[in-house]
């Protein structure tokens, strides 16, 4: 069976391109060429029964992604089944199994098969805690406990998996001899970092890159090359260890496609507002366009419990500047496993900052969005206002709180509505 892009550099239009075209309100052809070209990935494992298949990259809606999964501390499914169902509810186009807990396969299969989006997964989570019971530390691990791990995570239907392939021994000697505040502070990467250095080893990803693309060519898993060594604070930012990974990225990039599997790469991180344009430009340029995804970026380091908020002001930025895919950041972050709240309220600052940038970016139908809801706001319509809001339930609760849903302005202003005020006397001068 052939992969999307595959099929794409056949002349091949498939179901999930005719899909993804309709959704995009691109035609199919256009889908196709940039599938073919790697600039588009649609994630889309034909193991994962009942997923709505959706585009990530060029010339598309950017997607936002919402972070599940089970911890150590708390290993119970049935929450992060819950957040699951809000994440998809306010509009979340994908959800990744973070699972460290007990059970870790059970897990990731009952999100998968619940789960209406597309699913990311980090395989490297599920091998270190093989090597944790088998051998009693991380860096006992093995390459088998890796792939092994990959390959039963792409047979359980895997849209797409973060792998950690390009963070080398030459990009941790660059980082201890520049320096850096915060060394790694990417799970993942934390634990090939650790591996390495004990052992005195390459990063059996990098190693074994070649037998990744076969398991992923068979499954048509979409590679999400992972950032082991993002800025973890504003000091790190655009340091050499980083820039280092993303050459090896790159070159990652080229080989997958020249296997015609799907490829993503995944960015920063912490990184100071002045520095996002010039970090997703580098990304693309060294790339060469594939869909990049950013973990926020968060352009300050002293907002815990506010950091739903920095991530949006900096995945705006770089989703104006060519960021493809956000990873949502919830209140939580830096603090504790979210809660169902948090979670709400992570996915909607991201889908706020991914229409933000539709809108600049020209993307069919966001500009209208707009222009509908101002076009309700003047005629005062508040059930279209409601029905248009990004989070219409929020919305509602807001109203109901402090006004009758039958009156016509809000408390804000009440009798002194602007809008009121001049629809009244430009009626009277028609």
């Amino acid at each position: 069976m052939a992969t999307q892009m595959q099929a794409a550099r056949a002349g091949k239009i498939t179901e999930a391109m005719k899909e993804v075209a309709a959704q995009e309100r691109q035609s199919p052809e256009t889908i196709r060429e940039r599938v073919a070209k790697g600039t588009v990935a649609i994630c889309a494992n034909p193991n994962h029964t009942g997923v709505k298949p959706a585009g990530v990259g060029e010339g598309l809606r950017v997607k936002v992604n919402a972070n599940i999964g089970t911890s150590s501390d708390f290993p119970d499914l049935a929450p992060e089944l819950e957040k699951l169902k809000e994440a998809v509810c306010c509009g979340a186009d994908a959800v990744m199994d973070l699972s460290t807990g007990d059970h870790i396969g059970a897990s990731r299969r009952a999100i998968i098969g619940q789960s209406p989006v597309m699913v990311g997964t980090v395989p490297i989570y599920e091998a270190t805690v093989t090597a944790m019971k088998e051998r009693g530390a991380v860096v006992d691990m093995k390459a088998e406990d890796l792939l092994r791990a990959i390959e039963e995570q792409a047979k359980d239907g895997a849209d797409f998996m973060t792998l950690h392939c390009g963070l080398t021994r030459e990009a941790i000697a660059r980082l201890h001899r520049q320096g850096r505040v915060m060394d790694v502070v990417s799970r993942g990467g934390s634990f090939i970092t650790g591996w390495m250095l004990h052992n005195e080893q390459e990063n059996p990803l990098y190693e074994n890159y070649d037998t990744i693309l076969d398991i992923c060519e068979k499954y048509d898993v979409t590679i999400s090359l992972g950032d082991g060594l993002r800025p973890g604070c504003l000091a790190d930012a655009t340091d050499r260890a980083q820039i280092a990974e993303l050459m090896t990225l790159g070159e990652l990039v080229d080989r997958a496609w020249a296997r015609g599997v799907q490829v993503m790469v995944e960015g920063p991180g912490h990184v100071p507002f002045d520095q996002i344009a010039a970090n997703m430009k580098l990304e693309k340029q060294l790339c060469h366009g594939a869909p990049f995804y950013v973990l926020g970026p968060l352009v300050t380091d002293i907002a815990p419990g506010y950091d739903h908020i920095t991530s949006a002001i900096g995945g705006t930025m770089a989703a104006v500047h060519g960021a493809d895919f956000l990873c949502y950041v919830t209140p939580a972050e830096h603090l504790a496993l979210p809660t169902l709240q948090d979670v709400h309220d992570g996915v909607i600052a991201s889908r706020i900052a991914a229409h933000a940038a539709d809108i600049v970016k020209g993307v069919p139908g966001a500009a209208e969005w707009d222009l509908s809801m101002a076009r309700a706001r003047k005629a005062l319509d508040w059930e279209a206002q409601m029905d248009l809001a990004i989070d219409p339930e929020t919305a509602r609760a807001k109203r109901a709180w402090r006004e009758a849903a039958d009156t016509d302005a809000c408390s804000m202003c009440g009798n002194y509505c602007a809008v009121k005020i001049v629809n009244q006397y430009m009626e009277q001068a028609k």
